[in-house]
């Protein structure tokens, strides 16, 4: 398996960085080459580097890393660059992705270090100022009121497309579009493991608004009908912005550390106010409608990767797991299975994803939940060694979903499988 994992990478790459998988997503995308890279980095550190470097050639004037950079073309998905319509000297989206970015470099520079390797500070200098610019542009561009908490402009910007936490603040989205929709993805996969029709129908009526805007932050911000504060991306934020500061003092970025410092103050205090007793979750905020979004799903745990929670918080929060872990075959479900709206095969709707399983261990390690960590990596890694490299897999049935041969799925199983072979520093880190 472990040899399998690696020719998944190998496949997948394209010359310095990696696709998805092949046709399905044909470029490269902002989190899934941040996974990757903390894959890469167990066996090949150069090319964990180069991952991370490919990436930020697509990072704007501004900060902004973009879900998809279009270094190559391909027709076999939509929406391309002609879509998008972007003027970044490379071809990019428009939007963003949870930045996992600073947690990738730590744990490819700490590889670095561990290896000897004579040029691990440069390389690791060069990216930390590029997550850098980037964890400005989100405090500035996605919290221009100081909420610490940064929003959502787009369900795609979440990683979790077509969530639960979204369907009632897409719903008031118009489903009228200036572009010709032609949908690819569902000529790969089943379109019952899919959004629908309908959903990307919101999807491209949000693009359409954002270019008419020129892709200028300020003016997106006005006129966004789509504004999640989102505990998700604001805890995968925080917990970069800490592996930022922990870089900066190994490097010796004294004014940079302090600044990273502040920027980690503000994003923390914003995610422990987001904490509802009464559902055991944190909830993210509806920054149109002014409401909470209820919605259970993965989201409500992800604060864990930057907070230390209490002892009543975090009993609350490992019943809720378990709960959410009765009577599956694999977990965690990426919506509560007890919820109206969960759907084990769709896509966001209930499926579990490796790479989420990933980052929730690792919060729940950092909280000294160890046992509930343990159940959730090895669950992932067994369902992976009996169902393949799958882009998900049914919480129902362990069945592998979605996309074959997946970069991110296989990087999960290299880190995960190896948890048992003793502490990770990864997981155990503040």
């Amino acid at each position: 398996m472990d040899e399998a994992a690696r020719a998944v990478l190998a496949r997948n790459d394209r010359g310095g960085y990696t696709v998805p998988t092949d046709r399905l997503y044909p470029f490269q995308w902002n989190w899934d080459s941040a996974f990757v890279a903390m894959g890469f980095a167990i066996f090949d550190i150069d090319r964990a580097y180069r991952e991370l470097e490919r990436l930020v050639e697509g990072q704007w004037d501004d900060g902004m890393i973009p879900h998809i950079v279009f270094h190559a073309p391909s027709d076999t998905y939509f929406p391309g660059p002609e879509v998008w319509g972007t003027r970044h000297r490379i071809a990019t989206s428009g939007i963003t992705q949870p930045p996992v970015f600073g947690m990738a470099l730590r744990h490819v520079h700490d590889a670095a270090v561990a290896a000897g390797r004579p040029d691990a500070a440069d390389r690791t200098l060069a990216l930390f100022q590029a997550a850098l610019r980037s964890h400005r542009w989100w405090l500035s561009a996605r919290d221009p009121h100081g909420l610490g908490l940064v929003s959502i402009l787009h369900p795609w910007e979440s990683g979790s497309d077509n969530s639960p936490a979204w369907d009632e603040a897409l719903a008031r989205v118009p489903p009228t579009t200036t572009t010709a929709i032609r949908r690819k993805d569902t000529g790969h996969v089943d379109p019952a493991m899919r959004p629908r029709d309908e959903d990307y129908q919101r999807f491209i009526h949000l693009v359409d608004v954002y270019r008419d805007c020129g892709w200028e932050p300020a003016r997106q911000w006005a006129v966004a009908p789509f504004k999640i504060a989102d505990v998700q991306m604001t805890g995968i934020l925080a917990r970069s912005t800490a592996d930022l500061i922990y870089l900066a003092e190994a490097l010796g970025l004294e004014g940079e550390r302090a600044e990273l410092a502040s920027m980690h103050h503000a994003l923390t205090t914003g995610l422990a106010g987001r904490w509802r007793p009464d559902l055991a979750r944190f909830v993210s905020l509806d920054l149109v409608s002014g409401e909470d979004v209820g919605a259970p799903t993965q989201a409500c745990f992800m604060p864990l990767v930057a907070l230390h929670v209490d002892h009543t918080q975090l009993q609350a929060v490992e019943a809720e797991i378990k709960r959410w872990l009765e009577g599956m075959v694999v977990g965690l479900p990426s919506t509560a299975p007890y919820s109206q709206a969960f759907e084990p095969k769709r896509y966001w709707r209930g499926p579990v994803w490796a790479v989420v399983n990933w980052l929730l261990a690792d919060g729940l390690r950092m909280n000294g939940a160890l046992e509930l960590a343990r159940q959730i990596e090895q669950s992932t890694v067994s369902a992976i060694e009996r169902s393949g490299f799958c882009e998900y897999f049914d919480p129902t049935t362990g069945e592998g979903l979605g996309g074959d041969a997946f970069s991110w799925t296989a990087a999960a199983y290299l880190v995960l499988s190896r948890r048992g072979h003793g502490p990770s520093a990864q997981a155990t880190r503040p």
